[in-house]
């Protein structure tokens, strides 16, 4: 499987690639989904970056963020690791 398509209006992303940028193992990914322990975020580019989507993860100390094309294809990822404490309320937000 590509680990990101879009397809029928929503985007699908293979759960190893959020384990790996979570730090947790691919079995986890859809059940802490469903608790809520990991939360997600998917933003349009606009102007100079339309075309491609900033896809964020958020797990109680990590933060994962992707942009990719509208093909899937990833051009950029970072993580942010807070340790053992929980991520500040500010990195939950938008554009952050």
């Amino acid at each position: 499987m590509a680990e990101i398509k879009f397809e029928n209006g929503g985007i699908c992303i293979d759960a190893a690639l959020i384990a790996q940028g979570l730090g947790i193992d691919a079995s986890l990914v859809h059940s802490m989904m469903r608790k809520g322990q990991i939360s997600s975020l998917c933003e349009a580019g606009v102007d100079d970056d339309a075309g491609r989507f900033r896809l964020t993860f958020f797990s109680r100390s990590r933060k994962f963020r992707l942009i990719v094309t509208g093909s899937g294809k990833i051009v950029w990822r970072s993580v942010i690791d807070f340790g053992d404490r929980p991520l500040p309320p500010a990195l939950h937000e938008p554009g952050a």
